[in-house]
């Protein structure tokens, strides 16, 4: 370990700040799936089959709605920037900060020359060498805490997670640690750590597989959490939370890293605190994050073709809510619809309808609604899945019972 720190930095003392600030301030500024079954784009549209198993795919990216396709396609040539999936969206912004920053370094299962599980990391190690992108043993608790140690000593390590279920062995040095190392030492220490992972409902991938672990990790102190949903934001949350002098944890679903969307040429960082406004409206607020994102603008297709005008948020911060954003969305909507992964006891939409109804009360003309997965572990059998996560008919009839 202690080779490790040698190669990467000289180890500096660190000034002691502010014993009363124990939350840093964020910077705030402006994967290869193996057997990968679809590419699709940004605004839900399938883009490429990659392989046969279409039937499958369906169930994230469905036609539900007689509408006319946007011709983005001729178009997208001509536009300025470059396309990439989600997984190359990660890379690039990893990969830049390690071009930036010496101290930045990789660490977790396979993330060396394999590449990561996704592909995420995919030549970094040819790149940068063997002690900037560390291969470890399958050791989640011993990395995680080596990773945390590593922050503590001046780095800025990045900890994968090859499933963000494993990452439950490392709970204690994600809370007891990461988390609370910052306030317990008076300010002493600094966790500049980034832990990421994928995680969320695959296609039968099995219930330990299948786990969402935002409400596990929501209630610890001293911890940031963000989602990330497109390849846009991929990127810019994963330099923003690399920059970052807190512990966050970026949050990536399984299903999206072959989603594909045209990115900047030039450098970007997003905020780890703002919601991103997907869809204007006037007649509802759809609060959600991640995969959800599109099962919403699935629905939001069908709402308007019935008349409604449904405004659309990606929260993208799980931790803390961007409350300006939510707060002005349900002063002029007055009602509140939540979609989530995360399960319906003790989840993100529990928290956040705790929030809204603590803050803007006064502006709901409506009980807020929360559609989220059953309180059950994740099926192996497809039918079975589709029936645990929320899909794009509740949606629409959510919003319809909800405006009456």
């Amino acid at each position: 370990m202690a080779t490790l720190f040698q190669g990467l930095k000289a180890i500096t003392p660190f000034h002691v700040s502010n014993s009363n600030d124990y939350l840093l301030p964020c910077h705030r500024s402006i994967s290869e799936r193996k057997g990968s079954n679809f590419v699709v784009r940004s605004d839900a549209r399938l883009s490429q089959a990659l392989c046969t198993g279409a039937r499958k795919n369906e169930l994230l990216i469905t036609n539900a709605v007689a509408t006319k396709e946007s011709s983005t396609a001729s178009s997208t040539s001509s536009k300025p920037g470059h396309e990439l999936l989600l997984f190359e969206a990660l890379r690039e912004g990893l990969e830049e900060e390690m071009d930036r920053d010496p101290t930045v370094c990789v660490m977790g299962e396979d993330v060396g020359h394999y590449g990561g599980s996704y592909k995420v990391t995919k030549g970094l190690a040819t790149k940068f060498g063997d002690l900037r992108v560390l291969d470890t043993p399958i050791a989640e608790n011993s990395f995680t805490g080596m990773g945390i140690g590593a922050a503590t000593a001046g780095l800025r390590p990045i900890v994968e997670g090859m499933n963000m279920g494993f990452l439950l062995l490392a709970f204690n040095q994600i809370s007891n640690n990461c988390g609370m190392l910052h306030y317990t030492s008076g300010g002493q220490f600094k966790i500049p750590i980034v832990i990421r992972g994928p995680g969320g409902v695959g296609r039968q991938l099995g219930a330990e597989h299948s786990q969402r672990l935002e409400s596990y990790f929501q209630s610890i102190p001293g911890i940031q959490m963000v989602a990330c949903s497109t390849p846009y934001n991929a990127k810019g949350l994963m330099k923003a939370a690399i920059r970052s002098d807190n512990p966050v944890i970026l949050f990536e679903h399984v299903l999206l890293y072959n989603l594909k969307e045209r990115i900047p040429d030039e450098e970007y960082v997003l905020s780890l605190e703002e919601a991103e406004m997907v869809r204007p409206g006037e007649h509802v607020t759809i609060l959600t994050y991640s995969r959800m994102r599109y099962h919403v603008m699935q629905a939001a297709k069908t709402l308007v073709n019935k008349g409604y005008d449904p405004e659309v948020i990606d929260i993208r911060s799980l931790k803390p809510f961007d409350l300006y954003t939510i707060g002005n969305s349900v002063k002029k909507t007055h009602h509140v619809l939540i979609v989530e992964e995360c399960m319906r006891t003790g989840g993100i939409g529990a928290s956040l309808t705790a929030a809204i109804t603590e803050n803007f009360h006064d502006y709901l003309d409506a009980p807020i609604v929360c559609l989220s997965s059953q309180d059950v572990p994740t099926p192996y059998a497809g039918t079975l899945e589709e029936w645990t996560v929320v899909q794009p008919a509740q949606i629409v009839t959510a919003v319809e019972q909800l405006c009456q």
